[in-house]
Parts: structure tokens; C-alpha cells; sequence
């Protein structure tokens, strides 16, 4: 017994660093090849009870017996009733996916694990604003998953022949939200004219980077030069003035940057080329409470405004919807003043969807931060003060348009998202817009930039 408890630590220290019960089996084997049958599988199965390792259990038994045992290990389970356990691929099964009622902003989930996913709903927040921006790179290394089925059972005394372990499929590890689209297939360029017959003369490029150290890493601002836009509002950068990296000094442009008080927590950009500077920048909106958090720059031009907006998140269970609601009024105050002297051109994260077709799965979002009533009502009422919601005036009845798509649950992919980013403009100049085109195949964060063309 000792000597079980002996090589079963082995193996288990063997799995731990190697993250291979494959690898852990043939080092073991090497490492003592003199070791009788009997033991190496009484320690095996000690390791698979003790740490479930349920997914590569038939693995590792086929893979044993055929290369250094030469015995059939089997489940209690499979000795009692003599049946072989076969091992199918996971994407061979045919299984459902619903979307998550209450919280993930769209993210889906399979019918055989509906009831774990109502406990491990996923809410859409200011993705671990309190964190340093540094984590939010996400990793896609998922591994092929291998379930075991009892398939092909006919008759209690019927045997079944065992398949063959299914092999596995060569994946790529990549970083779930790294630029992978070609960048020379998009459009750069805009051939619609406005209602007034003019082809744009002002490009605006707003982008929630989620992070702007992280999607400098993912190869962001290789977008960000191919755009070429004459205005580019970021949103929540989440990096200090001091810890800018070179890649965020974008050459022929002048920088403006607002940071929050505390680390790694939202901040916004703007930049503007040098032949576009504006005349004045203000931080901010003289609001103790809010201006802590670095939300809005505020640009003047000679001819209109460029408000940049990271709105507050209302937060997970609604906890901030009380203060987003006093924002929202502080906010509309803002851009209502501004609107009386010169248009304005609101770009940026407004963190809300403003009608059932901006968002995948309305019905079970109601309750969800970005889609609550007082939400939506405060972009009703925004918009009644003389604004427009450009997207829409020109794409009234467009659906799966989407700029936002939780990390949760393959989401993008499935195109489960919501439209959470806008340029809302002065109605003074809504007919001086030529086109809102979303980039959603453009990725290096949960966001995709919207692009404004616009003649001014």
C-alpha cells in the first residue's frame, strides 16, 4: 500500500506540472520499467478517482493497456455489466444552445447544462474596471473535449465493440479577441454622399479598446493607422498618463488623455490630426463625483463639438443605476449647453441599448444592466433634446448589428451581441451625415470600433 500511495504521488505531481495524463503515464512507465502491472494500474486509478479526471479516463486506460500493460482497466460500472465505454468527439454530439435569460449580455448556453449555467450566469460589467488593464488578455486555449457515451446498446448480454479513441483536433492557441481579420480587405473608404449630395469630409473613429496596453499587444493600432481617421475618440484605455506605452503616440496626430484616479480603471483618448486640432479640450464635467473616474473629453472645433463618452455601467444586480441615472441627467445638461452654440457629435460607449432590435436576446435582458427601463428611457429622453441617433436614421430596420459581445460562451462568433457604441449628432446636422459603418470583424476587444463619415 505504501508503495502505491508512493507512485501515485509521482503521477500526480507528473499530471500537475505537465498538465498531460498521457505524458505523466509514459514517464511513469520509463521511469520505473520494472514496475509490475498490477501496480501502475491500482496507482492509475487511485489518480483518476482522486482527481476526476473523467474526460481522459478512457485515454489514458486504451492508451496504458495497448503500450506498457497489456490488461484491460475498467470502471466498476463497465466490469459489472461488461459493457466497453466508447469516446466520441464533442462536437458530434447534437446539442442545443439557448441563450442566457438574466446575465451575460447574449451568452449562450447548451440545454444538458442549463441548470449550472442559471448559477454561473455572466453579467456584462465594466470588465474588471478594478483590475489592471494588463489582465484583460483573454486566452483562447480551449482543448478539443472528449465525453464518454454508452452508444450502439442493444441488449443487456449484447457486447459492444469498443471504438477506437476518437483523435484529436489540431487547434491553434491564439488570444480570443487578437486582430485576425486581413485588414486589407476592409473598405477604408466611403462612396455614399448625404442627403444634401456631399461625399464626407470629416472621418471619426471611436473604439471601447477595453484596455489600450492590451490591445496595443493584440496589434490594435495596426487598425488604428489603416483607418487614417481625421478624429479618434477611445474609450475606457484603463492606463495611467506615466505608463503609456511608444505605440500609443500615434504620429501626425496631437493627444489628448483622461485618466481615472484610480489605476487601471476606465479613462478615455482623443485624438485629433494636426491639421484637424481642436480649439479648446475640456476634462470631464465639473462634477466631483464623476470627473474622478475620467469618462469625457470635450473637443471644440471651429464648426461643432466632439464629445468622447465612456458612460457608466449600471453594474452587476443593478448596484450603479442609481448613480448612472444622476450621470445621465449631468450629461444631458452638458450636451444640451454645448448643442446651443455649436452642433455636437456624441461618440463613444453609452453602455445602453436603446430598443429591442439593438441587442440579441431582449425578452430575457430586461432586468440586465444596459437594457432596464430607466435605461433606455434616459436615451429616449437624451434624444428628445435635439439629438439623432445616426446608426438607426440610416439603418431603421437593421438587425444583428452589434458593436459589443460578452467573453462568455463563443458569443461573437455566434453574433450574440449588443449595440452598445453610437454617434448621436445635433439634428442640425443629421441630413450632413454620409454613412455609420460598425467594424465588427475588427477585434482586439469585446467592443468593434464604429466609423463616422460626415460633411461638415
Amino acid at each position: 500500500m505504501y508503495m502505491y500511495s508512493m507512485y501515485t504521488c509521482i503521477y500526480s505531481n507528473i499530471i500537475y506540472m505537465s498538465n498531460s495524463r498521457i505524458y505523466a503515464c509514459q514517464l511513469l512507465s520509463k521511469l520505473f520499467p520494472n514496475l509490475k502491472s498490477t501496480t501502475v494500474h491500482h496507482c492509475i486509478q487511485n489518480c483518476l478517482t482522486n482527481f476526476q479526471y473523467t474526460k481522459q479516463k478512457s485515454s489514458i486506460q486504451s492508451y496504458f493497456s495497448e503500450e506498457f500493460i497489456g490488461i484491460k482497466m475498467s470502471s466498476k460500472r463497465e466490469r459489472s455489466t461488461k459493457k466497453k465505454v466508447a469516446i466520441v468527439d464533442e462536437d458530434s454530439l447534437d446539442v442545443e444552445e439557448k441563450p442566457v435569460t438574466k446575465r451575460g449580455r447574449g451568452a449562450a448556453r447548451s440545454k444538458s447544462s442549463s441548470s449550472n449555467a442559471k448559477k454561473n450566469k455572466a453579467i456584462r460589467h465594466e470588465a474588471n474596471d478594478d483590475d489592471n488593464e494588463d489582465n484583460d488578455n483573454h486566452d483562447d486555449d480551449d482543448d478539443d473535449k472528449r465525453v464518454e457515451t454508452k452508444g450502439n446498446r442493444k441488449d443487456k448480454d449484447e457486447k459492444v465493440e469498443e471504438l477506437p479513441p476518437a483523435k484529436k483536433a489540431k487547434t491553434e492557441s491564439k488570444l480570443l479577441n487578437s486582430i485576425i481579420t486581413d485588414l486589407l480587405e476592409i473598405n477604408y473608404d466611403c462612396d455614399k454622399l448625404n442627403k444634401k449630395g456631399k461625399r464626407y469630409n470629416l472621418k471619426i473613429c471611436s473604439w471601447n479598446v477595453s484596455g489600450l496596453r492590451a490591445v496595443i499587444k493584440k496589434n490594435g493600432m495596426d487598425y488604428i493607422k489603416k483607418e487614417d481617421a481625421d478624429i479618434i475618440a477611445m474609450q475606457e484605455t484603463k492606463c495611467d498618463k506615466d505608463k503609456l506605452p511608444n505605440e500609443a503616440q500615434l504620429p501626425g496626430y496631437k493627444h489628448y488623455y483622461l485618466e481615472s484616479e484610480r489605476s487601471g480603471y476606465c479613462g478615455v483618448a482623443l485624438y485629433c490630426k494636426n491639421d484637424r486640432e481642436p480649439i479648446k479640450v475640456k476634462y470631464g464635467l465639473n462634477n466631483a463625483e464623476f470627473d474622478k473616474d475620467g469618462r469625457i473629453i470635450t473637443a471644440e472645433f471651429d464648426d461643432f463639438y466632439v464629445v468622447n463618452v465612456y458612460v457608466l455601467n449600471s453594474g452587476q444586480k443593478l448596484v450603479n443605476l442609481s448613480k448612472r441615472l444622476k450621470w445621465n441627467e449631468e450629461f444631458k445638461a452638458h450636451v444640451k449647453k454645448l448643442d446651443k452654440k455649436k452642433p455636437v457629435i456624441i461618440c463613444g460607449d453609452m453602455n445602453v441599448a436603446h430598443e429591442e432590435i439593438d441587442l440579441k436576446n431582449p425578452k430575457t435582458n430586461t432586468k440586465t444592466a444596459g437594457f432596464t427601463k430607466e435605461e433606455r428611457d434616459g436615451m429616449t429622453d437624451l434624444l428628445k433634446q435635439g439629438f439623432v441617433d445616426t446608426f438607426r436614421q440610416l439603418y431603421p430596420d437593421k438587425t444583428g448589428a452589434y458593436t459589443f459581445w460578452s467573453y462568455f460562451a463563443n458569443s461573437r462568433a455566434k453574433n450574440i451581441g449588443w449595440r452598445l457604441d453610437y454617434y448621436i449628432v445635433s439634428k442640425s446636422i443629421k441630413d450632413h451625415v454620409c454613412d455609420n459603418v460598425i467594424r465588427s470583424t475588427v477585434k482586439g476587444s469585446d467592443h468593434c470600433p464604429i466609423v463616422l463619415y460626415i460633411n461638415l
